[in-house]
């Protein structure tokens, strides 16, 4: 069976791997670390520049017959908030995806964007015209340098303590994600 791999960051690995752990298509999720300088398991921020050295985040692999990778940012981009979270993130190892992957970014970005002028050359109620009150897009795409497993107790983990408390209800989203 042809598999690809994607990698996501944004919010809690134990939580995206829950999350695309019942996706349609996805064969394995696997937590752990992305683009580390650094090559071990933790978030390290440099103390001298406060750059994030690594991210926390996952890495798919999925069929593309049966999920496109567009739907899977879709997923995503649901329960992260790119406007928000700076360390939202797709990181891809084949060429052929940067192009969907720029694209799909691109539609977050501009996401309820209403155009400058109307048909009568007037801007009317738009709350972006102003650059101050337009919404950033954090969300960042880009090639992988390598990806660090998790430590095995951190992989699966809301499967072995479904006590533990999560800031996503899986149950919840799982009756909006219809695929």
């Amino acid at each position: 069976m042809y598999t690809k791999k994607i990698y996501f960051s944004g919010g809690d690995f134990r939580e995206l791997q829950e999350v695309f752990e019942g996706v349609p298509g996805v064969v394995k999720v696997v937590a752990g670390y992305i683009n580390s300088e650094i090559v071990h398991r933790c978030m390290c921020v440099d103390s001298d520049t406060g750059k994030v050295e690594n991210f926390p985040g996952i890495m798919i692999e999925f069929n593309p017959k049966k999920m496109d990778l567009s739907m899977l940012m879709d997923v995503l981009f649901t329960i992260t908030n790119p406007y928000k979270d700076k360390n939202v993130g797709v990181y891809y190892t084949s060429g052929e995806d940067e192009p969907q992957i720029e694209l799909h970014l691109n539609f977050i970005a501009n996401r309820g964007k209403q155009p400058d002028v109307s048909g009568a050359n007037l801007t009317v109620n738009d709350p972006n015209s102003n650059p101050r009150f337009a919404r950033k897009c954090y969300a960042s795409a880009g090639r992988l340098k390598n990806f660090v497993e998790a430590e095995e107790d951190l992989q699966h983990y809301f499967k072995k303590h479904p006590e533990a408390s999560a800031d996503i209800d899986f149950v919840k989203l799982k009756t909006y994600l219809r695929f």
